[in-house]
């Protein structure tokens, strides 16, 4: 799917497999059943299929929806891993050091 600015969602890009959640493991998070998350995933762009493979869900991206945060999420679609309102979700995740990775190797 493309957004209106004509750019592909950013879900998962740079990849790094600790921000991935299988279905399942979004399912039980959410609450809801592995149909309602691969939808999710096809209709928000919160997952991908990474190398062809089944949908990973992103960690991040989930929180954001199950928050009804869309401005974060369409924030973390459209690249931004360093604003205070993305790098935020990725610190109550657990996965900070990834955004100081990130701004380490874009600098």
């Amino acid at each position: 799917m493309r957004h209106s600015d004509g750019q592909r969602p950013r879900c998962l890009i740079p990849f790094d497999r600790r921000e991935g959640l299988t279905t399942s493991e979004a399912a039980e998070r959410a609450n809801r059943t592995e149909r309602t998350i691969r939808m999710w995933c096809r209709d928000h762009d919160i997952g991908r299929h990474v190398a062809g493979g089944p949908w990973l869900v992103s960690k991040v991206a989930l929180a954001m929806f199950l928050n009804g945060d869309a401005a974060a999420l369409r924030a973390y679609l459209a690249g931004d891993r360093r604003s205070p309102a993305v790098a935020g979700y990725f610190a109550a995740e657990g996965l900070s050091d990834l955004v100081e990775r990130w701004q380490t190797q874009a600098a």
